[in-house]
């Protein structure tokens, strides 16, 4: 997994009738047809497909990512509850392969939430008003947004500059790039003198 420190990027806002989308489910995130593969490259194809995409197949040039001054952004900002549905870790998949690796909202469901740390995706969680705030200064495109995940400090183009919670383990876990499996695997000596002694107590498990 990417190490998470620190990001300067564009953000580009989630909208739909002049208001941020709300209860943006999974299966908006990512499709189920774009559900059949375990690898994580060219899911960025699938991301946000019903909304980038027209009924005959063409692409919709007014979805903001499709947008020329929002279409290098590295973070989305959306309304409440973002991630709900389903549990699919293509979903933080599919933002990561499109350079998607920050997601600001006022909540996430929970799973997704979940699944973002294990993948490398930091999710923030502010205030209505300041997530607001924050997509009307991200409306001109070419504002860039910085984050520093060690002072967990998220400071907007206009210079303000607001501190968002995480937990002390994944925030650690995002800065240097651990997954469960790297965890796993910082315990290595000690499953291997495990396994070597439950081979001298239990030698019928190991034939």
């Amino acid at each position: 997994m990417k190490a998470f420190k620190s990001l300067s990027g564009l953000a580009a806002p989630l909208m739909e009738k002049g208001r941020l989308m709300a209860n943006v489910d999974t299966d908006m995130i990512i499709p189920k047809q774009f559900l059949k593969t375990t690898e994580r490259t060219g899911l960025s194809k699938g991301l946000f497909y019903e909304l980038k995409t027209r009924s005959d197949g063409s692409l919709n040039p007014d979805f903001i990512l499709h947008q020329e001054a929002y279409s290098s952004a590295q973070i989305l900002i959306a309304g409440e509850n973002f991630g709900c549905g389903s549990s699919r870790e293509h979903a933080p998949w599919a933002l990561l392969d499109q350079g998607i690796s920050a997601v600001i909202a006022p909540g996430f469901a929970d799973i997704f939430y979940n699944n973002c740390f294990k993948n490398g995706v930091l999710p923030i969680a502010l205030p209505s008003e300041h997530v607001e705030a924050l997509a009307r200064q991200a409306g001109g495109g070419n504002h860039i947004f910085n984050i520093d995940l060690e002072s967990q400090t998220l400071t907007a183009p206009d210079g303000t500059a607001y501190h968002f919670e995480i937990d002390a383990s994944r925030k650690h876990n995002l800065i240097e790039g651990l997954d469960e499996i790297a965890l796993s695997l910082q315990k290595q000596s000690e499953i291997s003198a495990f396994e070597a002694q439950r081979a001298i107590s239990l030698p019928w498990l190991s034939s």
